[in-house]
C-alpha cells in the first residue's frame, strides 16, 4: 500500500463547497478523493503542455531558427486577426438587427 503523507491546507469557501458537493452526489467517498483527482488532472495536464512543448513547439522553433525566412510578420498576423474580428462584429450586428 502506498504510503500517504497528511497536508493541511486552507482554501476558499467556493473549492470546500465544490469538494463537499462532489462528496455529497456520491461520486467520490471523501474529500480527499477529490483533491486526489484534481491532483490527478493537473499532472495529466502538466504532462500533456510538456509534451506539446518538446514535440511541437520545440521543433518549430528549431524549423524558425534554421529557416527565418518562413516566419509571418507579427504586422501581417494582427492585421489579419483585426480584419476576421471585424467581419465577425459586422455578421453579430446584422444578426441581432434582424
Amino acid at each position: 500500500m502506498p504510503v500517504t503523507a497528511k497536508r493541511t491546507f486552507s482554501l476558499p469557501a467556493a473549492h470546500a463547497k465544490f469538494i463537499d458537493k462532489k462528496v455529497a452526489s456520491g461520486s467520490y467517498a471523501s474529500g480527499s478523493e477529490v483533491v486526489r483527482a484534481g491532483l490527478r488532472a493537473l499532472q495529466e495536464r502538466d504532462k500533456a503542455v510538456e509534451e506539446w512543448l518538446r514535440e511541437d513547439v520545440a521543433s518549430t522553433f528549431d524549423a524558425m531558427q534554421a529557416d527565418p525566412s518562413r516566419a509571418i510578420p507579427a504586422s501581417s498576423v494582427f492585421t489579419a486577426i483585426k480584419a476576421r474580428h471585424a467581419g465577425r462584429s459586422r455578421k453579430s450586428t446584422r444578426r441581432a438587427k434582424t
